[in-house]
């Protein structure tokens, strides 16, 4: 019998990330700056407990909610973007990321990120070392405008729609995977509450970092063990 293990199977060839809430842990810092974006831009403050109610709703809802038009969505975001990339120093990546990052580039799995964030934002967060692991970045779009990048990525990448996943947090993250004809997984850890995004229904969902990275690097039985 040979008992040596074979490498992971790959439930998806190519894995596309949302950014903010998915890789990075920034909206502790979001919290941290939106009253005085709030104050500069015209837009309702937020104080306590309507944080917890927020997160209950869907980005229009909340559009609404604080008085922000479309047409100021831009410029709000630029503002936000501004001061992240003034404190990128202060946002960390969620526990265990960068761990599963190696391991999904080392199985193979090509991988990209789809932000609303900028490039440059995303590249100081990451590092040099994590961000040499992605073949793509696709950045600095409206968090309605991802799906046309994520499409973008597949092409580039020559993987089938069916062999690709995108990541993310919102309910605009499934949107846009659903737009583009891609799988969307949803993560628990981000700034929408594992329920908001069961309604969009998720191809996988994931309750932490480490249950995302054994749910995509399936390991196979070892190698000789199944009956000829």
């Amino acid at each position: 019998m040979d008992d040596r293990i074979a490498p992971p199977r790959l439930k998806y060839r190519l894995v596309i990330f949302d950014f903010d809430g998915t890789l990075a842990d920034s909206f502790p810092f979001f919290q941290s700056v939106y009253n005085g974006l709030a104050d500069k831009h015209g837009l309702k403050r937020i104080e306590g407990d309507q944080v917890a109610l927020m997160r209950s709703m869907g980005t229009r809802e909340i559009m609404r909610y604080i008085g922000m038009p479309a047409w100021k969505m831009p410029v709000v975001a630029k503002s936000f973007i501004g001061l992240m990339s003034e404190n990128a120093a202060s946002i960390a990546l969620f526990g265990g990321v960068a761990d599963a990052l190696l391991a999904l580039a080392d199985a193979g799995v090509e991988l990209a990120v789809v932000s609303s964030n900028s490039e440059q934002n995303v590249h100081r967060v990451l590092g040099p070392g994590l961000s040499s692991l992605f073949s793509h970045f696709e950045c600095g779009m409206s968090v309605f405008g991802k799906a046309s990048r994520i499409r973008k990525v597949v092409r580039q990448s020559q993987v089938g729609a069916g062999e690709a996943l995108y990541v993310g947090d919102q309910g605009t993250d499934a949107e846009a995977a659903t737009k583009a004809g891609l799988a969307f997984g949803a993560v628990a850890w981000g700034y929408a509450p594992p329920e908001v995004l069961r309604a969009h229904g998720p191809a996988d969902e994931f309750g932490s970092v480490q249950a995302m990275l054994a749910a995509l690097l399936v390991a196979p039985a070892p190698a000789g063990s199944a009956l000829d």
